[in-house]
Formats: structure tokens, sequence, C-alpha cells
């Protein structure tokens, strides 16, 4: 299943990488996207490139019945993005992927920060997929609606960083 999630940052493309790669940012995203938040580390790379990784823990309680048996009673969300040095306009490119552990549901894909004058985007597009018989399509779907929700929350959060931080 392709997803896309487009995310508008009020912010430009260069402060816009630097909130990317600062762990606060990261760990209020992770905790806004209403899990319990294990683990968060950004890692520096050569020419300003990074590397994020976090692990949440999200309830199932959303999650069709039937679909649980396969996932649990909480899913653990595990995400890498490693994102590339930024062109002189601050655009990067990235891939990511997020895992759901104990689940046969995997994506992957890319991410890119796109410049637009005072503000920019972060878009993220990639492909779910749920290696599970017979239930395979319902359990896609229901990760991608999760996926989604953990991504979109990352806009609320920029816009409080942007406006706490003045970046």
């Amino acid at each position: 299943m392709h997803l896309q999630v487009p995310l508008a940052l009020d912010t430009d493309a260069p402060s816009a990488g630097r909130m990317l790669a600062d762990p606060v940012y990261v760990r209020a995203k992770v905790a806004a996207s209403g899990g319990e938040v294990l683990h968060v580390d950004v890692t520096p790379g050569e020419g300003g490139a990074f590397t994020v990784t976090t692990r949440r823990a999200l309830p199932t309680d959303l999650i069709p019945p039937q679909a649980r048996a396969f996932i649990g009673d909480r899913l653990e969300v595990r995400q890498a993005e490693a994102w590339e040095a930024a062109d002189p306009d601050g655009a990067r490119r990235g891939t990511v992927a997020v895992e759901i552990a104990g689940a046969p549901v995997r994506m992957t894909g890319t991410v890119a920060l796109i410049p637009g004058g005072e503000s920019s985007r972060v878009v993220y597009d990639g492909e779910l997929k749920a290696n599970v018989p017979l239930f395979g399509a319902m359990v896609e779907e229901t990760a991608a609606k999760a996926v989604r929700t953990a991504l979109e929350a990352e806009e609320a959060v920029a816009r409080e960083y942007v406006r706490t931080t003045g970046d």
C-alpha cells in the first residue's frame, strides 16, 4: 500500500533541518503520537547529515479485534530516518523505515525537506507492506492509519517548537 504524508512547517528549510535533528523536538513528536517514548537517538553524520532513530509503544485498542491476534495488545513502532546533508537552499533528502515489532508490517521509503521561502514541507513517501495471509489488506490499512496519525502529529509539534524557539 502506497503511503504519502506531507507536513507543512512554519519555518524555512535550514531552520527546519536544525529542528529535525534536535533531540528535544524528536522526543516531543514521538510523545505526541499518543504512545510511550521508549527510545530517541539523533546521530550526527558527515557534512551535516544525521540519523534519527526512535521507538514508541502504542496501544492497539483502536485496531479491529481480528487484527489484534497478529499484533498483540500494544504496538512497538521503530522508526529510522537517515537524512543527507542539506543543499545550499536547505533542501534535504533521506530514507525512512518504519517497522512494527512483533508484527509482519514494515514501511520503507523516502523523506524530503522541501524549501518554500519562509516555510517548508516534509514529505514522507513509501510503501507499507503487511505479510499476513488472508488479513494482509486489513492489517495494512490499520497500520497505515497508525503510521499516518503518528507522522501527522509531527506537524502540530513542529508548529509549537517554532513558536517557542523562534527558529
